[in-house]
């Protein structure tokens, strides 16, 4: 199966976030080699403008794109992306496999999203919900939905 490598834009500071990514960065840990690069997050005022926002993302994608491994699936997360089910999402990791990917890149962006030019970058724009979620949680629900398509793909019980 291919490696996953998770970059995520600003850094935890929530130890109960933190302690849940790292239980699943463990198991995960079993059945694919897997990494987490974190890029800092451009400070902006209390009320940004649209051009300060843009500017910003623009200046974290930059950074992104130093630490994209080279070949990677790139799957950026974003709530206007495509939803899958956990099933869904257990198939793509078989057929990337099949088709000889060595590794699959999630983005998470911070508290404005993604640079709109990274995202239209990107082989896969995926969408949790259409709801909002804090991106530390949503750190949390992409590893364990990474842990459950593995544990799908191994025929294990997690799923059930």
């Amino acid at each position: 199966m291919p490696g996953l490598s998770f970059v995520f834009v600003g850094r935890m500071k929530e130890p109960h976030f933190e302690a849940a990514f790292a239980e699943y960065m463990k198991r995960l840990g079993g059945y694919a080699k897997c990494e987490l690069r974190e890029i800092a997050e451009q400070r902006l005022g209390e009320k940004p403008s649209e051009r300060e926002i843009a500017a910003a993302l623009e200046r974290e994608a930059r950074e992104i794109e130093r630490v994209i491994p080279r070949g990677a699936y790139l799957c950026a997360m974003c709530v206007e992306g495509e939803q899958r089910s956990s099933e869904e999402l257990a198939k793509l990791f078989r057929e990337l496999d099949s088709r000889g990917v060595g590794r699959i890149c999630f983005l998470v962006g911070g508290s404005y999203g993604l640079d709109a030019a990274l995202k239209g970058r990107a082989d896969l724009r995926l969408s949790m919900s259409r709801m909002t979620f804090p991106h530390h949680l949503a750190r949390v629900m992409l590893a364990e939905q990474a842990y459950r398509a593995f544990t799908i793909n191994a025929g294990k019980r997690y799923h059930k």
